[in-house]
């Protein structure tokens, strides 16, 4: 016995048997968990760009749009936030490097739009959108002879409901301005000069083809004067009005002979100068561009 216990009183003593007994403890379980660290990957690739090729062409005719166009790419997430241009180009046939995910391309061609939703996967797309669209073509006449583009602006609006007019879809269009627009019937308003010579018409555009139209206005250009006697020279700074029989203004003026385009019709002119007050009445006949003579007459 003696011996047993003296052996292990002398292990006990031995220097780092503390040590032995605590090892021999964490070996059994007692002690607190070795650590353990968690295997590394490497970083997950980003996700591969394609290419997404577009081309537009006119719809039911197959003919291809090669000027004009417009386009854009919208990020479509859906997460119900506005979508944001991610891409956008001028060319006829662009291209286009994006991450996989859904997109919407739109192309415009003038006023005439087309959409389509595409969903890039990595791999290389190409796609095709198709715009109903035609083209007008606006001029002016006064009977047989053609009216400088200069002094013509036109408004082009959409018929919509019980409105004579309908929605503007553009105002200051210039005569022979090509105006691309949706297949479909447009009110056109043609003003010649800036008094009331206007002239209305609806005109259809057609898919695939340039619609011509010349408006004819019933109207003439008139020369302003203010003189001693008929014939004679122009007062310089003479303020004019013309009025409508009912007394609306149409046009007010300032010089020695200002020139005012007008509607076929009866008029009231009134010049003012120094101080003095003239009136006379005069018609206009539509193309007939005259001088129109107020005479100073002494009071």
């Amino acid at each position: 016995m003696r011996g047993r216990y003296g052996a292990w009183l002398i292990l006990a003593a031995l220097p780092g048997a503390a040590h032995a007994q605590d090892d021999a403890f964490r070996l059994g379980g007692s002690g607190p968990s070795p650590s353990i660290t968690s295997p590394s990957f490497p970083p997950s690739p980003a996700p591969a760009e394609a290419t997404l090729s577009v081309s537009a062409l006119i719809a039911g005719l197959g003919t291809p749009l090669r000027s004009g166009l417009v386009w854009r790419v919208y990020d479509d997430r859906g997460d119900g936030g506005r979508p944001s241009v991610v891409a956008r180009s001028s060319e006829a046939e662009p291209s286009f490097r994006l991450a996989p995910g859904p997109y919407v391309v739109t192309v415009a061609y003038g006023f005439a739009t087309a959409l389509k939703r595409v969903t890039m996967a990595g791999q290389p797309l190409a796609d095709t959108l198709r715009v109903s669209a035609g083209a007008l073509r606006l001029a002016g006449a006064v009977g047989d002879a053609a009216i400088p583009a200069a002094q013509l602006s036109f408004s082009v609006f959409v018929p919509v409901g019980t409105n004579s007019e309908g929605r503007l879809v553009r105002s200051g269009i210039k005569a022979g301005e090509l105006m691309r627009l949706p297949e479909g019937t447009y009110h056109v308003v043609s003003t010649y000069g800036e008094s009331n010579a206007i002239q209305r018409a609806d005109l259809k555009v057609e898919n695939g083809k340039i619609t011509d139209a010349t408006l004819n206005h019933r109207a003439a250009t008139v020369t302003l004067k203010l003189v001693s006697a008929p014939g004679a020279e122009a007062f310089a700074g003479t303020t004019f009005s013309v009025l409508t029989p009912g007394g609306d203004t149409i046009r007010e003026a300032i010089g020695a002979f200002p020139q005012v385009t007008l509607a076929e019709g009866d008029y009231v002119l009134i010049a003012r100068h120094d101080g003095q007050v003239y009136t006379r009445e005069f018609k206009v006949e539509s193309g007939m561009d005259r001088d129109i003579e107020v005479v100073a007459k002494a009071s």
